[in-house]
């Protein structure tokens, strides 16, 4: 198979995260956060390396809610009836987002109770 062209992958790239944020809200709600964040960024003066951490496990929050409705879609689509093995995929994609989201708001108390407080 071809690769297509380079602006043809960037067309479907874009395409994906226009259906992931119009059709997921989980993804909607930390893309939310990621807002507040560059709001509160804007408004408080963070240093770079703060900018730098809260981008990062904002984005990572992101990304694992990518992969956890990727992986999701693709089970609905192998196993469209239930199945607990299927379910216990599913709850461990959705334990990874979590994860990941508790870092974020760990990272968050970190870096901005010093400007807060």
């Amino acid at each position: 198979m071809r690769k297509p062209p380079i602006h043809i992958s960037f067309f479907n790239a874009s395409r994906g995260l226009w259906m992931i944020i119009k059709s997921e809200r989980n993804f909607q709600i930390h893309a939310c956060a990621l807002v507040v964040n560059c709001m509160m960024m804007g408004i408080l003066p963070v240093k770079t390396l703060d900018v730098i951490a809260i981008l990062s496990v904002c984005f990572l929050v992101l990304i694992a809610e990518i992969f956890n409705t990727a992986i999701e879609k693709l089970c609905d689509y192998v196993q469209p009836d239930y199945d607990k093995r299927i379910g216990f995929i599913k709850d461990i994609c959705a334990g990874a987002v979590t994860l990941m989201s508790v870092l974020a708001v760990v990272v968050g108390v970190f870096v901005y109770k010093k400007y807060l407080f």
